[in-house]
């Protein structure tokens, strides 16, 4: 059997061939991206080395959408579902980061094109409710190739000056994510959009994240932090989550199921970063943000390395996909443990002194500054929740689900203090 091939594409540049062989998934870097002093397309596909098929499984499986959204597109498209050389074939267009998988002999997308479709309020609405039985806007004639990671139902667009918002086929890179309400869950678009408000206002690093009305739906839209502005446009840079980056496949991405611990995360920071001290509080940060509005599905895919063309040291990249799970625990069950462990200690409220004190003894982090900071986070949190709850209620958008964050940081906050309290006050 003659092996399939697909060609990469990062930051513009040919940068290697992906290959379908009997074996399995394989990669190879192409000669003159490694001459030109590229960085590595993953932390765990490395430039001067072999590429081992469960990195790569990991890397560009890892580019694909998941549960019933894969599901729903391999159907449509004639893939099976566990084929992701073949929905990467009729996806790979405009992925997360600079990554670009196409045919042998096709051009990658360029900076800028003219196959933006604008919306009316009316036509977005009509994009919102049929995402469920149509991910990622695909079609049989394969003119739509985007591809985004998740479970949750969700499409990249492009949003104008004016505020339109404008469907792109790939060639013209997105500049959100358009993320549409959780089935089962109330006002899921409100609740992501406060909690990343929470963490702005406590000075963290996160998404801009806006609710949008559009005549009978709703929608969140999300800034894309893999893309910035150039000459020619709109511009994508290179981003890998932490399972791609420790070369975990996405259905290990929990702890508890094999996927990256904090300690793990860490440390992909310490070799992964130009200033990892730096990177590493910011990575606290988003694990603080995340305990305080009671995000437990917090796993390595909703953490991520965001690289510059020139090279290879990342940065932690801003917070994203921030959701208070907690909220719904009394309408459908939802897990009351923590996706990644504080001291090997999964339930939030049991989590004590000690169990921090392992966390920080096994990243490498300073004790006394960490617990310091994260007193700080928790003594602000209660207020930054209730100014970002009154923003939203100014704009339009009273929820009975802001309330219950509220709550929730008013709890957690309250813990947290406690967990973090200075290391003499817990012996």
């Amino acid at each position: 059997m003659t092996a399939r091939a697909l060609e990469v594409w990062c930051f513009g540049d040919r940068t290697g061939t992906l290959t379908d062989a009997a074996d399995g998934l394989a990669f190879a870097y192409a000669p003159e991206w490694i001459g030109a002093g590229r960085p590595p397309l993953s932390q765990s596909l490395p430039l001067d080395g072999p590429c081992g098929t469960e990195a790569v499984v990991a890397f560009f499986g890892g580019l694909l959408p998941e549960g019933t959204p894969r599901t729903t597109l391999a159907r449509q498209l004639g893939v099976s579902v566990e084929n992701d050389f073949g929905l990467l074939e009729a996806l790979g267009g405009d992925t997360a980061g600079a990554v670009s998988v196409v045919r042998p002999g096709e051009a990658p997308p360029g900076p800028a094109g003219e196959d933006v479709l604008w919306l009316t309020d009316e036509e977005l609405a009509r994009e919102i409710a049929e995402l469920p039985t149509r991910p990622m806007h695909a079609d049989e004639d394969g003119e739509y190739r985007l591809s985004l990671a998740g479970a949750q139902d969700k499409l990249p667009v492009v949003v104008g000056a004016d505020g339109r918002v404008g469907l792109t086929t790939g060639r013209t890179p997105s500049t959100h994510i358009m993320k549409t309400p959780i089935a089962g869950l109330d006002d899921t678009v409100v609740n992501e959009a406060m909690c990343l408000d929470i963490g702005r206002r406590l000075g963290l690093d996160t998404v801009d994240a806006t609710p949008r009305a559009a005549a009978d739906a709703e929608c969140l839209l999300v800034g894309r932090y893999d893309r910035t502005t150039g000459d020619d446009g709109t511009v994508r840079l290179h981003q890998e989550d932490f399972c791609q980056a420790l070369g975990v496949a996405t259905a290990r991405k929990y702890q508890a199921e094999g996927g990256p611990t904090l300690p793990d995360c860490f440390a992909l920071l310490r070799r992964a970063t130009a200033v990892p001290a730096r990177e590493a509080v910011r990575l606290l940060d988003a694990v603080a943000l995340n305990f305080l509005v009671g995000n437990h599905d917090a796993h390595g895919k909703n953490f991520s390395l965001l690289y510059a063309p020139t090279t290879a040291a990342a940065r932690f990249a801003p917070i994203y996909d921030v959701l208070d799970t907690v909220a719904y625990g009394k309408v459908r069950p939802m897990s009351r443990k923590m996706a990644m462990s504080i001291g090997k200690e999964y339930r939030p409220d049991y989590v004590a002194p000690r169990h921090l004190d392992a966390l920080l003894a096994e990243s490498g982090l300073g004790a006394a500054a960490a617990r310091r900071r994260l007193r700080g986070l928790a003594a602000s949190a209660p207020e930054a929740a209730r100014a970002a709850r009154q923003a939203l209620v100014d704009a339009g958008w009273d929820r009975p689900v802001l309330g219950r964050i509220v709550e929730t940081v008013d709890q957690r906050a309250g813990w947290l203090a406690a967990i973090a309290a200075p290391a003499s006050r817990t012996r």
